[in-house]
């Protein structure tokens, strides 16, 4: 199978096999009006099988929900049919509604408009907390 390259946008690639449509969702990728190419299963020396996202358009991405998704993404900004910048992502620090909070007791279960936010407490675990009502909540 044979998909063109971008001539100016983002490639997102080393997506861990079958979380393509979770970014694709996250980011809101289906707002964006030029061409948005997903691969699925695609085979990767490094990983065995991998997605790769490919969007047409040069937009702004939020890091922190790409790093949350799967740390080994790798983000590959193409200008003018060129790599122009290359970024390793890793777990944030904080996640402002990514997530939500499970707990039925907390404030954010009540309070529709708070901001559901999130601390990494334990990056080898990758393991987050609630910063209004401490539960916990592990990156899958």
């Amino acid at each position: 199978m044979n998909i063109d390259g971008v001539r100016t946008g983002v490639v997102l690639d080393h997506i861990k096999a079958g979380k393509s449509m979770m970014v694709y969702e996250l980011l809101g990728l289906d707002k964006v009006s030029n061409c948005v190419a997903i691969i699925q299963n695609a085979d990767s020396s490094k990983y065995g099988k991998k997605d790769i996202i490919k969007i047409d358009e040069a937009i702004d991405l939020d890091y922190d929900v790409l790093g949350y998704i799967d740390s080994n993404i790798t983000v590959n900004i193409v200008k003018d049919g060129k790599l122009a910048e290359k970024r390793h992502l890793e777990l944030p620090t904080e996640l402002k509604n990514v997530v939500k909070c499970k707990n039925p007791r907390c404030i954010t279960t009540v309070e529709q408009e708070i901001v559901h936010t999130f601390r990494l407490v334990d990056r080898e675990k990758k393991i987050y907390r609630c910063i209004y009502c401490d539960a916990e909540h592990k990156v899958k």
